[in-house]
């Protein structure tokens, strides 16, 4: 049986969290390869919601959750959301999550060199979480960073701390901030210690034995493949590669583990902070989207902005991620529009694009191109076949099909888990 990874093709927040739980119950691993805590994922169980940022979402299910070397984690916030799905009685010990011994660590001056450096950004602010995921794995990249490992070795981190205070101590003063606290940081590590070391293992090793066994190993990415530092709108984008392709180099389980490639997409489009958004509506129609699709981000409750179906940059998307099939979602707050619209290329001065042209002013400038589409007056919430779809919404989703040059594998009617049409296993591919 294939494992699945799942990547959000969009700008994020396309739905990811209770695609990956409807899928972590027919799972034995479910795995986080990149992002931090900048993630948000929603989950309905019943009458319950769980609202996740770090944790992978087969917690929530009991799944073997693994958090990958390509995650770079803040062990506070970490500790905080533990204690928070454990209130609402979930079970979580060393032997049903596992975090990866190489994870970099965020922080506390992280957190604030984040906050500094888009405080003086002016027009050049990107909309950052301002949690520290960019200056964390700026230092990885810099081979400064403080691993999870290092918790275990407190008293060898003397080199590492020179290092690393050189280099913050240096941009704090470009800031009027005072030096790194090192009593301090390492007051801090220390007390955090005992708590991460008992779920830390050699991650690599758990998902290799897994995959040899045969077991289901379910990839969880966070953000979407727009916000990929390479392939991204950059840079309007997040600090790691959102690309269905770091479940390998995230995790340490190799390419060939990836699988079939689900790409989570709305029916329509929203992004949070800044950056280009080619079918963005600043009218009533997005003001529509945005309440009928409860438009707040799970982590910063910032107000998402919304517009039309960009097909163009779900194809590139597609393309980029090698994505096997697409889960749409939230198809129901199209319920009642009289037309949609669906953008097909883009008007750049007198050129014409089939493809998101690479520089930032270009973006900037990209007029859409709009195809017209019928809507539908019935309600689509809370389908569970193809049989409970208007013939109208099926002509949409049809559509988007030919438009993305990919075939839609689930379609997601409602926040709530079972509200899902299977129009093919990705576990059986």
């Amino acid at each position: 049986m294939a494992n699945v990874t799942v990547i959000g093709a969009q700008w994020g927040d396309e739905g990811k969290g209770k695609i990956v739980d409807w899928l972590s119950e027919r799972a034995d691993v479910v795995a986080r390869f990149q992002g931090g805590h900048n993630a948000g994922h929603t989950l309905v169980v019943g009458d319950k919601v769980y609202k996740l940022s770090l944790l992978p979402s087969g917690i929530v299910r009991g799944t073997l959750s693994v958090i990958g070397n390509g995650v770079v984690l803040d062990p506070w916030h970490f500790r905080d959301e533990v204690a928070k799905l454990k209130g609402q009685g979930v079970d979580i010990t060393p032997d049903n999550l596992q975090i990866a011994e190489t994870c970099p660590l965020i922080l506390p001056f992280h957190r604030d060199l984040d906050g500094l450096r888009e405080d003086a950004s002016g027009a050049g602010k990107i909309g950052t979480t301002r949690r520290g995921i960019g200056p964390a794995y700026e230092d990885k990249v810099g081979r400064r960073a403080i691993r999870v490992c290092d918790l275990a070795h407190l008293d060898d981190l003397g080199p590492q701390l020179d290092r690393l205070t050189a280099h913050h101590d240096a941009l704090r003063a470009g800031f009027n901030e005072a030096p790194i606290d090192r009593a301090a940081l390492m007051a801090e590590l220390t007390e955090i210690a005992d708590f991460i070391l008992p779920f830390v293992k050699p991650v690599w090793l758990t998902l290799n034995k897994a995959k040899s066994e045969g077991k289901r190993i379910l990839f969880e990415g966070a953000q979407g493949t727009l916000l990929d530092i390479d392939h991204g709108t950059y840079p309007f984008v997040t600090s790691s590669n959102t690309v269905a392709g770091t479940a390998a180099s995230g995790t340490g389980l190799g390419p060939s583990g990836a699988g079939f490639v689900l790409g989570i997409v709305k029916a329509y489009t929203t992004r949070v902070g800044s950056g280009p958004f080619p079918s963005e509506q600043e009218n009533d129609i997005g003001q529509r989207l945005g309440e009928r699709g409860h438009e707040f981000g799970t982590v910063t409750g910032r107000k998402r902005r919304c517009g039309w179906f960009d097909a163009v940059l779900v194809r590139q998307s597609v393309a980029v991620s090698g994505v096997t099939g697409i889960a749409l979602t939230k198809l129901d707050v199209l319920d009642g529009f009289e037309e949609l619209q669906i953008c097909t290329g883009y008007r750049i001065g007198d050129r014409t694009f089939d493809y998101l042209p690479a520089h930032a002013q270009d973006q900037a400038r990209a007029e859409p191109i709009y195809e017209r589409i019928g809507g539908w007056s019935e309600t689509t919430a809370g389908a569970r076949s193809w049989a409970d779809l208007p013939a109208q919404a099926i002509k949409y989703i049809r559509r988007i099909e030919e438009l993305i040059g990919c075939l839609v594998t689930l379609v997601s009617t409602s926040p709530e888990r079972d509200d899902t049409i299977l129009v093919r296993d990705p576990f059986a591919d």
